[in-house]
């Protein structure tokens, strides 16, 4: 009798469970698919994610268009992207019964808005497909068992009857795993796939160092800016629909929807700055001169301009009681005061001069950033496997035969908007499809 291959996935997250759904499908009977999740809650993440909708993936059907969104691993997503991309997630889990909408900007939600649907149709999927999920276990050590060594371990470490058999197994399959878990038990397998996520403390990190891996630094991306501005105090909450960020003296530069909080600066155009910077910002230990362009289009000079023609024609009104621009009224009239201009100053009385530190304020004000505040429950890592060491046509190591990696474990990330699930989804499939061969 033929033994069942035996798969075990650590993280029952959306990359672990997606992809212990795909390798459990394709294997049927002839496998068996365990996911050990370390805490009491899989798919947690999943399920905060989005504000509790869950961005599932983004409307970029582009692969050469998509991967511009990873600040890392776009290069290596390509070809992965083109076998597994938003397309194919979007009819994944409408097969299942889970329609899914497009935003204005590009997001998509299940039409339910509401992540526990999301969680659900996973749930379902692992059960139909025989995937058994062990919560409150995680991983501690994962030992390569080749052949003759691995028979001496499994002869001193196999109970009850069939261990004959499962060293037969064993000797025909080439390389297994004997894998050490956190109650002190050990399971032997003949695939491995790490889908711990991207927490610094992550086991997945330690075990793929002790199989001969490179773990690139981690550090903190999708984050928010403190800063400590008297034109910002009050303000939080408004929100312009779009701004331009930059840090002077570097070259990282974007743009969307800023909005000012309690503690400084969010939204899309914060978050994906931090994402590009991830490095270079924690190198600066998050302190530096924020730029920030209240009037996109507009550069310094073509502002001027502007607002001299608005002078003309509004010359009786107060300048900080009514905006040219689409921002919102408190910041106008905040931004006007800083530019050493009284609000209640007719426009008719504002000269030139006076224009001149307007159009600066409005389109370049330097804000000083003190410290940074990770993206609610959404925060991603950059770092993690070196991605030159997995083949990402089947997302394996390429030194250790058998050992997978998925999900931010590896040194992937992107930019808000779905982008980080979508690279979840993608090489879980892979990994997926390739423990089942």
């Amino acid at each position: 009798m033929v033994e069942k291959k035996r798969v075990i996935v650590v993280g029952g997250g959306a990359a672990g469970i997606f992809a212990a759904i795909a390798c459990a499908e394709k294997l049927g009977a002839g496998g068996e698919v365990t996911v050990y999740e370390a805490t009491a809650h899989p798919l947690a993440k999943v399920r905060v994610s989005g504000g509790g909708r869950c961005n599932v993936t983004h409307a970029c059907f582009e692969p050469r268009e998509l991967v511009k969104r990873y600040p890392r691993g776009g290069r290596e997503l390509l070809g992965a992207l083109y076998r597994w991309g938003p397309r194919e997630t979007v009819a994944w889990f409408a097969e299942r019964g889970v329609e899914t909408k497009v935003e204005a900007d590009g997001r998509m939600f299940p039409v339910t808005d509401d992540s526990a649907t999301i969680v659900d149709c996973l749930v379902r999927a692992a059960e139909a497909a025989g995937v058994k999920i062990v919560t409150c276990m995680g991983v501690r050590k994962v030992e390569e068992l080749p052949q003759a060594a691995g028979l001496d371990r499994l002869e001193t470490r196999a109970e009850g009857t069939g261990s004959s058999a499962r060293r037969e197994s064993a000797t025909k399959s080439g390389t297994t795993f004997w894998v050490t878990l956190t109650d002190g038990t050990g399971v032997r397998c003949e695939r491995i796939l790490f889908a711990t996520g991207g927490n610094r403390s992550s086991v997945g990190f330690t075990i793929a160092e002790s199989l001969g891996h490179t773990i690139e630094p981690l550090v903190p991306s999708l984050f928010t800016f403190h800063i400590d501005d008297a034109r910002l105090v009050g303000l939080s909450g408004v929100s312009m629909e779009n701004a331009g960020v930059s840090v002077a003296g570097t070259k990282l530069r974007e743009s969307g929807p800023l909005l000012v909080t309690h503690w400084g600066l969010s939204g899309p155009a914060v978050l994906k700055l931090s994402a590009w910077g991830a490095r270079e910002l924690s190198a600066r230990n998050y302190e530096f001169p924020l730029v920030v362009n209240f009037a996109l289009p507009h550069t310094r000079e073509s502002l001027g301009r502007e607002l001299m023609t608005v002078r003309e024609k509004n010359l009786r009104k107060q300048i900080g009681t009514w905006s040219p621009l689409a921002m919102p009224q408190r910041l106008w009239e905040r931004l006007v005061g800083s530019a050493g201009i009284l609000p209640t100053t007719p426009w008719a009385q504002v000269s030139n001069a006076a224009l001149v530190p307007l159009a600066a304020q409005l389109t370049g004000a330097e804000l000083a950033v003190v410290g940074k505040s990770l993206f609610k429950e959404e925060f991603v890592t950059c770092g993690g496997v070196r991605l030159s060491e997995v083949d990402f046509r089947t997302m394996e190591s390429r030194s250790t035969p058998g050992l997978y990696f998925a999900g931010e474990v590896l040194d992937i990330d992107g930019v808000t908007g779905g982008f980080n699930f979508q690279s979840a989804w993608t090489t879980g499939w892979l990994a997926g499809q390739a423990m089942a061969e």
